[in-house]
Protein backbone atom coordinates (compact mmCIF):
# COMPACT_ATOMS: atom_id res chain seq x y z
CA UNK A 1 0.00 0.00 0.00
CA UNK A 2 1.24 3.44 -0.64
CA UNK A 3 2.73 5.70 2.28
CA UNK A 4 0.66 8.49 2.87
CA UNK A 5 3.37 11.06 2.84
CA UNK A 6 3.28 13.72 5.37
CA UNK A 7 4.12 17.08 3.78
CA UNK A 8 6.47 20.23 4.79
CA UNK A 9 7.51 23.23 3.64
CA UNK A 10 10.63 21.58 3.14
CA UNK A 11 9.11 19.01 1.26
CA UNK A 12 8.21 15.61 2.57
CA UNK A 13 8.79 14.82 5.55
CA UNK A 14 11.42 11.80 6.54
CA UNK A 15 12.09 11.67 10.27
CA UNK A 16 10.04 9.23 10.83
CA UNK A 17 11.79 7.10 8.31
CA UNK A 18 13.90 3.99 9.39
CA UNK A 19 15.34 3.78 6.12
CA UNK A 20 16.95 7.39 5.97
CA UNK A 21 18.11 7.45 9.82
CA UNK A 22 19.61 4.44 9.62
CA UNK A 23 21.22 5.84 6.05
CA UNK A 24 22.44 9.09 8.77
CA UNK A 25 23.60 6.73 10.88
CA UNK A 26 26.27 5.51 8.90
CA UNK A 27 29.68 8.14 10.15
CA UNK A 28 28.88 6.72 13.54
CA UNK A 29 28.57 3.10 12.56
CA UNK A 30 32.07 3.36 10.63
CA UNK A 31 33.42 5.22 13.55
CA UNK A 32 32.34 2.79 16.25
CA UNK A 33 33.27 -0.49 13.96
CA UNK A 34 37.49 0.82 13.24
CA UNK A 35 37.31 1.81 17.40
CA UNK A 36 35.93 -1.53 18.49
CA UNK A 37 36.61 -4.40 15.90
CA UNK A 38 40.50 -3.34 15.06
CA UNK A 39 41.61 -5.68 17.65
CA UNK A 40 39.39 -8.52 16.72
CA UNK A 41 40.47 -8.09 12.79
CA UNK A 42 44.38 -7.74 13.67
CA UNK A 43 43.70 -10.98 15.49
CA UNK A 44 41.76 -12.69 12.67
CA UNK A 45 44.85 -11.36 10.40
CA UNK A 46 47.56 -12.38 11.99
CA UNK A 47 46.11 -15.94 12.28
CA UNK A 48 45.65 -15.70 8.56
CA UNK A 49 49.28 -14.36 8.03
CA UNK A 50 50.56 -17.55 9.36
CA UNK A 51 48.79 -20.21 7.12
CA UNK A 52 47.42 -18.51 4.19
CA UNK A 53 44.30 -20.33 2.86
CA UNK A 54 44.33 -21.48 -0.97
CA UNK A 55 41.10 -19.99 -1.55
CA UNK A 56 38.38 -18.33 -0.12
CA UNK A 57 34.67 -18.64 -0.81
CA UNK A 58 32.38 -15.98 0.49
CA UNK A 59 29.05 -16.94 1.71
CA UNK A 60 25.79 -14.68 1.99
CA UNK A 61 22.36 -13.67 0.24
CA UNK A 62 20.95 -10.12 -0.56
CA UNK A 63 22.84 -7.42 0.57
CA UNK A 64 25.39 -9.63 2.47
CA UNK A 65 26.35 -11.16 -1.00
CA UNK A 66 26.93 -7.70 -2.99
CA UNK A 67 29.42 -6.53 0.06
CA UNK A 68 30.74 -10.81 -0.47
CA UNK A 69 31.48 -9.42 -4.29
CA UNK A 70 33.62 -6.38 -3.12
CA UNK A 71 35.70 -8.81 -1.49
CA UNK A 72 36.01 -10.84 -3.96
CA UNK A 73 37.24 -8.33 -5.98
CA UNK A 74 39.39 -6.94 -3.10
CA UNK A 75 40.90 -10.35 -1.87
CA UNK A 76 42.33 -11.09 -5.19
CA UNK A 77 43.11 -7.96 -6.35
CA UNK A 78 45.13 -7.04 -3.14
CA UNK A 79 46.45 -10.55 -1.61
CA UNK A 80 46.17 -12.60 -5.10
CA UNK A 81 44.21 -15.23 -3.32
CA UNK A 82 41.36 -17.27 -5.58
CA UNK A 83 38.16 -16.45 -4.17
CA UNK A 84 34.31 -17.58 -5.06
CA UNK A 85 31.06 -16.54 -4.16
CA UNK A 86 29.12 -19.41 -2.47
CA UNK A 87 26.08 -21.03 -4.29
CA UNK A 88 24.47 -22.28 -0.38
CA UNK A 89 21.94 -24.34 -2.77
CA UNK A 90 24.91 -26.89 -3.32
CA UNK A 91 24.81 -27.93 0.21
CA UNK A 92 21.12 -26.93 1.69
CA UNK A 93 19.61 -28.08 -1.61
CA UNK A 94 21.59 -31.02 -3.47
CA UNK A 95 23.48 -31.79 -0.07
CA UNK A 96 26.81 -31.90 -1.50
CA UNK A 97 29.58 -30.56 0.07
CA UNK A 98 32.15 -28.97 -2.04
CA UNK A 99 36.21 -30.38 -0.91
CA UNK A 100 36.87 -27.07 1.01
CA UNK A 101 39.90 -28.45 3.27
CA UNK A 102 42.49 -25.54 3.29
CA UNK A 103 40.16 -23.06 2.63
CA UNK A 104 38.80 -19.90 4.49
CA UNK A 105 35.05 -19.85 4.17
CA UNK A 106 33.63 -16.39 5.53
CA UNK A 107 29.68 -16.43 5.88
CA UNK A 108 28.33 -12.80 6.05
CA UNK A 109 24.67 -12.12 7.20
CA UNK A 110 23.89 -8.92 9.17
CA UNK A 111 21.59 -10.90 11.41
CA UNK A 112 23.57 -14.39 11.18
CA UNK A 113 20.44 -15.86 10.86
CA UNK A 114 20.24 -16.80 7.58
CA UNK A 115 19.43 -20.29 7.88
CA UNK A 116 21.39 -21.34 4.30
CA UNK A 117 24.50 -19.18 5.45
CA UNK A 118 24.53 -20.84 8.74
CA UNK A 119 24.10 -24.55 7.02
CA UNK A 120 26.99 -23.62 4.20
CA UNK A 121 29.56 -22.47 7.29
CA UNK A 122 28.64 -25.17 9.30
CA UNK A 123 29.05 -27.71 6.29
CA UNK A 124 32.55 -26.23 5.45
CA UNK A 125 33.63 -26.37 8.82
CA UNK A 126 33.06 -30.18 8.91
CA UNK A 127 34.93 -30.46 5.81
CA UNK A 128 38.25 -29.15 6.98
CA UNK A 129 37.99 -25.40 6.16
CA UNK A 130 38.72 -22.76 8.35
CA UNK A 131 35.65 -20.77 9.08
CA UNK A 132 34.54 -16.91 10.11
CA UNK A 133 31.36 -15.14 10.39
CA UNK A 134 30.54 -11.36 9.66
CA UNK A 135 27.67 -10.31 11.56
CA UNK A 136 25.84 -7.77 13.30
CA UNK A 137 25.06 -10.50 16.19
CA UNK A 138 27.63 -11.98 18.44
CA UNK A 139 25.02 -14.51 19.71
CA UNK A 140 23.51 -15.48 16.02
CA UNK A 141 23.76 -19.12 14.51
CA UNK A 142 26.10 -17.85 12.42
CA UNK A 143 28.54 -16.88 14.85
CA UNK A 144 28.36 -20.33 16.81
CA UNK A 145 28.94 -21.85 13.71
CA UNK A 146 32.25 -20.42 12.33
CA UNK A 147 35.91 -20.42 14.44
CA UNK A 148 35.71 -16.66 14.17
CA UNK A 149 33.47 -13.73 14.25
CA UNK A 150 33.94 -10.49 13.32
CA UNK A 151 31.01 -7.82 14.43
CA UNK A 152 29.84 -4.98 12.50
CA UNK A 153 28.96 -3.13 15.85
CA UNK A 154 26.29 -1.45 13.36
CA UNK A 155 23.66 -1.11 16.50
CA UNK A 156 20.33 -2.67 15.53
CA UNK A 157 19.07 -2.17 11.99
CA UNK A 158 15.34 -2.09 11.94
CA UNK A 159 14.44 -1.05 8.36
CA UNK A 160 14.36 -4.17 6.03
CA UNK A 161 16.40 -2.72 3.66
CA UNK A 162 19.65 -3.02 5.04
CA UNK A 163 21.62 0.38 4.73
CA UNK A 164 24.01 0.64 7.59
CA UNK A 165 25.29 -2.94 7.83
CA UNK A 166 25.94 -3.22 4.67
CA UNK A 167 28.87 -0.71 4.53
CA UNK A 168 30.24 -1.97 7.46
CA UNK A 169 30.30 -5.48 5.83
CA UNK A 170 32.50 -3.73 3.54
CA UNK A 171 34.83 -1.75 5.78
CA UNK A 172 35.45 -5.18 7.78
CA UNK A 173 36.58 -6.87 4.47
CA UNK A 174 38.39 -4.11 3.42
CA UNK A 175 40.23 -3.78 7.15
CA UNK A 176 40.72 -8.02 7.43
CA UNK A 177 42.52 -7.82 3.75
CA UNK A 178 44.39 -4.58 4.72
CA UNK A 179 45.71 -6.31 7.91
CA UNK A 180 46.72 -9.64 5.97
CA UNK A 181 48.17 -7.89 3.59
CA UNK A 182 50.80 -5.16 5.95
CA UNK A 183 48.95 -2.59 3.47
CA UNK A 184 49.40 0.52 6.21
CA UNK A 185 48.71 2.83 3.44
CA UNK A 186 44.86 0.79 2.82
CA UNK A 187 44.50 0.64 6.65
CA UNK A 188 44.95 4.24 7.38
CA UNK A 189 42.92 5.19 4.70
CA UNK A 190 39.94 3.81 6.81
CA UNK A 191 40.52 6.61 9.09
CA UNK A 192 39.07 8.89 6.85
CA UNK A 193 35.45 6.75 6.36
CA UNK A 194 33.49 8.38 8.67
CA UNK A 195 34.20 12.14 7.57
CA UNK A 196 33.58 10.98 3.76
CA UNK A 197 30.40 9.27 4.77
CA UNK A 198 29.21 12.69 6.41
CA UNK A 199 30.55 14.65 2.95
CA UNK A 200 27.95 12.06 1.45
CA UNK A 201 25.11 12.75 3.62
CA UNK A 202 25.86 16.35 2.74
CA UNK A 203 23.91 16.16 -0.32
CA UNK A 204 20.72 14.66 0.39
CA UNK A 205 19.31 17.86 -0.26
CA UNK A 206 19.95 17.96 -3.83
CA UNK A 207 19.69 13.93 -4.08
CA UNK A 208 16.35 14.39 -2.92
CA UNK A 209 15.29 16.82 -5.46
CA UNK A 210 16.81 14.29 -8.50
CA UNK A 211 15.39 12.03 -7.12
CA UNK A 212 11.49 13.58 -7.39
CA UNK A 213 12.64 14.06 -11.30
CA UNK A 214 12.96 10.37 -11.37
CA UNK A 215 9.25 9.37 -9.56
CA UNK A 216 8.02 7.61 -12.99
CA UNK A 217 10.86 5.81 -14.18
CA UNK A 218 9.84 1.92 -14.00
CA UNK A 219 13.09 0.27 -14.82
CA UNK A 220 17.06 1.55 -15.08
CA UNK A 221 20.33 0.07 -15.75
CA UNK A 222 22.90 0.28 -12.44
CA UNK A 223 26.66 -0.31 -13.81
CA UNK A 224 30.00 0.33 -12.99
CA UNK A 225 33.22 -1.76 -12.80
CA UNK A 226 35.84 -3.11 -10.73
CA UNK A 227 35.14 -2.42 -6.83
CA UNK A 228 32.02 -0.63 -7.52
CA UNK A 229 30.47 -3.32 -9.63
CA UNK A 230 28.93 -4.37 -5.68
CA UNK A 231 27.80 -0.55 -5.82
CA UNK A 232 25.81 -1.18 -8.66
CA UNK A 233 24.41 -4.15 -7.44
CA UNK A 234 23.44 -2.95 -4.33
CA UNK A 235 22.15 0.15 -5.47
CA UNK A 236 20.15 -1.75 -8.11
CA UNK A 237 18.61 -4.33 -4.91
CA UNK A 238 17.74 -1.54 -3.00
CA UNK A 239 15.94 0.31 -6.09
CA UNK A 240 13.91 -3.08 -6.32
CA UNK A 241 13.16 -3.44 -2.79
CA UNK A 242 12.25 -0.01 -1.60
CA UNK A 243 10.78 1.81 -4.90
CA UNK A 244 9.66 -1.52 -7.09
CA UNK A 245 11.61 -0.77 -9.62
CA UNK A 246 13.13 -3.13 -12.02
CA UNK A 247 16.61 -1.80 -11.57
CA UNK A 248 19.48 -4.25 -13.54
CA UNK A 249 22.46 -4.03 -12.37
CA UNK A 250 25.65 -4.75 -14.73
CA UNK A 251 29.20 -4.21 -14.90
CA UNK A 252 30.02 -1.82 -17.24
CA UNK A 253 32.38 -4.19 -19.31
CA UNK A 254 29.37 -6.74 -19.28
CA UNK A 255 26.88 -3.75 -20.29
CA UNK A 256 28.79 -3.47 -24.02
CA UNK A 257 28.04 -7.23 -24.33
CA UNK A 258 24.06 -7.18 -25.41
CA UNK A 259 22.61 -5.13 -22.70
CA UNK A 260 23.44 -1.97 -24.62
CA UNK A 261 20.60 -3.00 -26.79
CA UNK A 262 17.89 -2.08 -24.63
CA UNK A 263 19.18 1.21 -24.25
CA UNK A 264 17.33 3.79 -26.48
CA UNK A 265 16.32 7.71 -25.90
CA UNK A 266 15.19 8.47 -22.44
CA UNK A 267 16.37 4.89 -20.44
CA UNK A 268 17.78 5.44 -17.33
CA UNK A 269 20.95 4.50 -16.68
CA UNK A 270 22.83 5.05 -13.47
CA UNK A 271 27.29 5.02 -13.64
CA UNK A 272 29.06 4.95 -10.31
CA UNK A 273 32.37 6.09 -11.79
CA UNK A 274 34.57 6.64 -8.81
CA UNK A 275 38.51 7.79 -9.34
CA UNK A 276 41.09 4.89 -10.17
CA UNK A 277 41.75 2.39 -12.84
CA UNK A 278 38.06 2.08 -13.74
CA UNK A 279 37.38 5.43 -14.69
CA UNK A 280 38.35 6.44 -18.10
CA UNK A 281 36.62 3.23 -19.42
CA UNK A 282 33.28 4.60 -17.20
CA UNK A 283 33.65 8.33 -18.78
CA UNK A 284 33.65 6.45 -22.40
CA UNK A 285 30.56 4.55 -21.24
CA UNK A 286 29.04 7.74 -20.00
CA UNK A 287 29.99 9.93 -23.45
CA UNK A 288 28.69 6.40 -25.42
CA UNK A 289 24.99 6.31 -23.26
CA UNK A 290 24.49 9.89 -23.67
CA UNK A 291 25.17 9.90 -27.44
CA UNK A 292 22.75 7.25 -27.75
CA UNK A 293 20.43 9.47 -25.85
CA UNK A 294 19.89 7.78 -22.87
CA UNK A 295 18.70 9.43 -19.59
CA UNK A 296 22.28 8.96 -17.55
CA UNK A 297 22.64 9.90 -13.98
CA UNK A 298 26.32 9.78 -12.46
CA UNK A 299 27.42 9.46 -9.24
CA UNK A 300 31.27 10.84 -8.75
CA UNK A 301 33.49 13.46 -6.98
CA UNK A 302 34.48 14.18 -11.13
CA UNK A 303 33.22 17.57 -12.06
CA UNK A 304 34.01 16.45 -15.26
CA UNK A 305 32.85 13.38 -15.32
CA UNK A 306 29.29 14.48 -13.81
CA UNK A 307 29.20 17.56 -15.99
CA UNK A 308 28.86 14.80 -19.01
CA UNK A 309 25.63 13.30 -17.37
CA UNK A 310 22.06 14.82 -17.61
CA UNK A 311 21.96 14.05 -13.44
CA UNK A 312 24.60 14.33 -11.23
CA UNK A 313 25.11 13.04 -7.63
CA UNK A 314 27.54 14.43 -6.00
CA UNK A 315 30.27 11.61 -4.52
CA UNK A 316 32.67 12.67 -1.52
CA UNK A 317 36.28 12.94 -2.30
CA UNK A 318 39.48 12.04 -1.99
CA UNK A 319 39.15 8.35 -1.71
CA UNK A 320 41.13 5.80 -2.93
CA UNK A 321 39.44 2.84 -5.22
CA UNK A 322 39.37 0.12 -2.90
CA UNK A 323 37.99 2.16 -0.48
CA UNK A 324 35.39 3.86 -3.05
CA UNK A 325 32.37 1.49 -2.43
CA UNK A 326 32.02 2.32 1.20
CA UNK A 327 31.18 6.10 0.13
CA UNK A 328 30.10 5.93 -3.01
CA UNK A 329 27.01 4.15 -2.05
CA UNK A 330 25.30 5.80 0.17
CA UNK A 331 24.05 8.46 -2.46
CA UNK A 332 22.68 5.84 -4.22
CA UNK A 333 21.12 4.69 -0.98
CA UNK A 334 19.68 8.39 -0.45
CA UNK A 335 18.84 8.56 -4.10
CA UNK A 336 16.84 4.81 -3.86
CA UNK A 337 15.13 5.72 -0.69
CA UNK A 338 13.76 9.43 -1.82
CA UNK A 339 12.80 8.38 -4.85
CA UNK A 340 10.42 5.33 -3.19
CA UNK A 341 9.44 8.32 -0.93
CA UNK A 342 8.94 9.90 -4.36
CA UNK A 343 6.29 7.40 -5.72
CA UNK A 344 4.30 6.95 -2.70
CA UNK A 345 6.11 3.80 -1.00
CA UNK A 346 7.00 2.95 2.55
CA UNK A 347 10.99 1.83 2.15
CA UNK A 348 10.71 0.59 5.79
CA UNK A 349 8.00 -1.94 5.22
CA UNK A 350 9.07 -3.28 0.89
CA UNK A 351 6.05 -5.52 0.27
CA UNK A 352 6.59 -9.05 0.38
CA UNK A 353 9.81 -9.12 2.23
CA UNK A 354 10.58 -9.73 6.33
CA UNK A 355 13.98 -8.23 7.58
CA UNK A 356 15.74 -12.12 8.15
CA UNK A 357 14.60 -14.29 4.58
CA UNK A 358 14.86 -17.74 5.92
CA UNK A 359 15.55 -20.11 2.98
CA UNK A 360 16.86 -23.44 2.65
Amino acid sequence: MPLVLTLSSGGTDVKGTLTIQEIREQPKALARLLDREWPAVEAAAAGLRRRLPAGVVLAARGSSDNAALYGHYLIETVLRIPVSLASPSVVTLYRRIPRLRGMLVIGLSQSGRSPDIVEYVRAARKAGARTMAITNDGRSPLAGAAHTTLLLHAGPERSVAATKTYTAQLAILSLLVGAVAGDRRLLDDHRALPDLAEEALASEETIEGAAARYRRIERCIVTSRGFNYATAREAALKLKETGYIAAEPLSSADLLHGPIAVVERHFPVIVAAPPGRARVHLTKITRDLTARGADVIVVSSDRALRALARTALPAPGPVGEALSPHVYIIPLQLFATHLALARGFNPDRPRGLRKVTRVL
